[in-house]
């Protein structure tokens, strides 16, 4: 499948970035050392592909297992685990090229371990390597962060490397509740230069759709929602002074 999607990426042309998850099985804040070490060499395997594709960022839940909760506060243990985790993995990254690890802090329903720009900034500075930054995602923050634009000031242009501009429902952007202007202007204030990049789901794709709760359509196609929303997104833009 990897030589199959370089040859469609080499045939566009698009620039590359890809997102992924940890499961239960690959859990970097498991209490079982053996599944960390899952998690660990699950993620060296995507940075070889990633590297193979010609990706510059892996972001997503990289830190634990995405839907992962213990009905309990983080706690320093978990971090310790991860972190030690995380920082083998992002200097295996660094040895293999420029690849960017991105870790993305999400809603409370969906981890326990990052849920704000404040604790994504934290783990990366403990991490303690150049290629660990934040991933930003207005879906998650419209719902965990106070201020769009105090999140981006405090991950600032040296922790923020991956952004998903995503409606509050998830469908098209620009026709929901997140503060466009508010957000890409922060993003223009710390002089981000990274990716933006739509991220929605089909209730057709049913191995993604129940993990993500999502049970409507938002547009016709995939299509239409992308070519709208980038759309608004650039209008919103044309805006920012």
């Amino acid at each position: 499948p990897t030589k199959l999607v370089k040859e469609k990426i080499d045939e566009t042309g698009i620039d590359v970035v890809t997102t992924t998850t940890l499961n239960k099985n690959t859990n970097l804040i498991s209490p079982d050392e053996q599944i960390r070490r899952n998690g660990i060499e699950s993620l060296k395997l995507l940075i070889d592909i990633n590297v193979e594709l010609g990706s510059t960022i892996l972001g997503g839940v990289n830190y634990a297992a995405w839907g992962y909760l213990t009905r309990k506060p983080r706690i320093e243990k978990e971090w310790e685990w991860s972190v030690n985790a995380m920082r083998e993995v992002a200097k295996y990254a660094q040895k293999k090229g420029n690849l960017i690890i991105a870790v993305e802090c999400i809603n409370r329903f969906e981890t326990h371990f990052l849920n704000i720009a404040e604790d994504a900034v934290q783990y990366c500075k403990d991490v303690g390597t150049d290629n660990i930054k934040v991933h930003l995602d207005s879906f998650h923050m419209i719902r965990e962060e106070l201020s769009f634009r105090k999140a981006v000031e405090v991950c600032g242009k040296k922790y923020l490397g991956y952004v998903h501009v995503c409606e509050n429902n998830r469908g098209i952007p620009g026709t929901g509740l997140v503060p466009w202007k508010e957000f890409f202007t922060a993003l223009k204030g710390i002089r981000y230069a990274g990716p933006l990049v739509i991220e929605s789901f089909d209730p057709s794709f049913e191995e993604l759709n129940s993990l993500c709760a999502i049970w409507r359509k938002f547009a016709d196609s995939g299509e239409i929602l992308a070519v709208e929303g980038l759309r608004n997104l650039k209008a919103i833009a044309r805006e920012i002074k």
